[in-house]
């Protein structure tokens, strides 16, 4: 594709941070043509950028604006190569969507626990190539773990396989795992061998009033010791956060009777009819009778847990529309979440009076979101001009606790000369050399992650 109508949703991320240009958009439709197509553009010395379904948040997906770069859309590779129930596994290419994913696994009365807002339009591939994490990473890890083999297309034009259902192989090196989170800059993933579980009978979604995230922690190992493995996932949302989906999202409504600090939207599940929901039951008035949640609605049906994590997943397009808002990626030790967002906030008053900070997001796994909303009635653009300044300060104290600048969104663009700064010295010189052997040439993705 050269006609710039026709190419312009490629050249531009979600948020619309990052734009490019680019020589043509190439869509093959297997990874044979995949393979070929990188032969042809490391002899030429021509830079490829692999896009999935365009949905990243780092800018790891869109070219420059050279217009020298071509985009290697991975969308027509969506074929279904096996589904054994059996060994509990699924073999498919990189442009399935996770949606569909995970429809093709339930078809087979099996479970695919990757979970993310973007799940209709993101694709395998992408999954794999940013290592996506969503809600359900607390009991099943993200998708580094649900992987068992890839097929990779490699930058000389070889294909490397690792495709296989084997949950023991010990002859060698983990290559699967080198490719997952390199974000095309090692490899182009074109399909996956990827782990199913069994399908959850029953699911409890309740959403609870709480004081402070201390309670929070609390009664996330409250919810570990009396649910077990049924504990699927814990979010944390804070009040300021659901008052923009509020008064922005038309069809929200308050789940509660009264308004609260914080809140946690909590989901079980259980493999017997019934059994998420007597754990619900009998695990929140436990947890409410011992001071650790004020208040908590459980859904009654379906529609009614949607409602809920509606709630949640509409957190980032309601801080949208309250204008401008610098947003972190980040993950700590789970036990220092409380003292970091109190300190984050601490500081971001000390330096940015009347900012808004919105903390959310996958409290069970460390994983937060921490994204913080101009001051009201500021200026839009003058606030995100200090962007760096508030990474200075959030960045700077999750380095501090021992965490993490880029928990499930990758490094991109947008962090990559951050990563210097936070990352282990000797284990940059080992990514260095891994892209120097494999991408000899730098025609993988030029200018993301390293």
């Amino acid at each position: 594709m050269t006609n710039a109508a026709d190419m312009d949703a490629y050249l531009s991320e979600p948020r619309d941070l990052y734009r490019g240009r680019a020589l043509c958009i190439v869509k093959p439709k297997d990874a044979g043509e995949v393979a070929r197509v990188l032969a042809l553009c490391n002899e030429r010395g021509a830079a490829i950028v692999p896009q999935g379904g365009n949905t990243g948040l780092v800018g790891g997906q869109t070219p420059d604006m050279s217009g020298r770069q071509i985009v290697l859309s991975l969308q027509r590779l969506d074929s279904v190569r096996e589904v054994d129930p059996d060994s509990d596994a699924m073999t498919l290419e990189a442009g399935v969507t996770l949606a569909r994913a995970q429809e093709i696994a339930q078809s087979a009365d099996r479970y695919f626990p990757l979970s993310l807002a973007s799940e209709g339009s993101c694709t395998i591939g992408g999954n794999l190539a940013t290592n996506a994490g969503g809600v359900h990473v607390l009991a099943y890890g993200a998708a580094r773990d649900l992987v068992l083999g890839i097929e990779v297309a490699l930058a000389d034009g070889r294909i490397l396989s690792t495709l296989g259902k084997l949950r023991k192989d010990n002859t060698g090196y983990n290559l699967t795992q080198l490719f997952v989170g390199s974000e095309g800059t090692l490899g182009v993933i074109t399909a996956a061998a990827l782990k199913l579980f069994p399908r959850p009978r029953s699911r409890a979604v309740a959403f609870l009033g709480l004081d402070d995230p201390a309670k929070a922690l609390a009664l996330l190992n409250f919810m570990k010791d009396h649910a077990g493995p049924a504990l699927q996932a814990f979010e944390l949302v804070p009040r300021i956060g659901l008052g923009m989906v509020l008064r922005h999202m038309p069809a929200a409504r308050d789940p509660l009777s009264a308004p609260h600090p914080w809140y946690a939207l909590v989901e079980l599940a259980g493999f017997a009819e019934g059994e998420a929901e007597r754990v619900a039951v009998t695990s929140f008035a436990q947890a409410m009778e011992a001071g650790l949640a004020r208040d908590a609605t459980i859904a009654h049906s379906l529609e009614q847990a949607q409602s809920l994590w509606r709630l949640r997943e509409s957190l980032s397009e309601a801080q949208k529309r309250e204008g401008g808002s610098i947003k972190h990626d980040i993950s700590v030790p789970i036990e220092r979440i409380p003292a970091f967002i109190a300190e984050a906030g601490a500081r971001i008053a000390a330096g940015f009076p009347d900012a808004r900070p919105v903390p959310f997001g996958h409290m069970g796994d460390g994983n937060l979101h921490y994204n913080v909303s101009q001051p009201i009635g500021a200026d839009k653009a003058a606030f995100l001009a200090r962007w760096d300044e508030m990474n200075e300060i959030v960045h700077g104290l999750v380095h501090e606790y021992g965490g993490s600048i880029s928990a499930e969104h990758g490094v991109g663009q947008l962090k990559r000369q951050l990563l210097a700064r936070v990352k282990d010295p000797v284990a940059l010189d080992v990514m260095r050399a891994l892209k120097k052997t494999l991408d000899p040439r730098g025609v993988l993705n030029p200018g993301k992650l390293l």
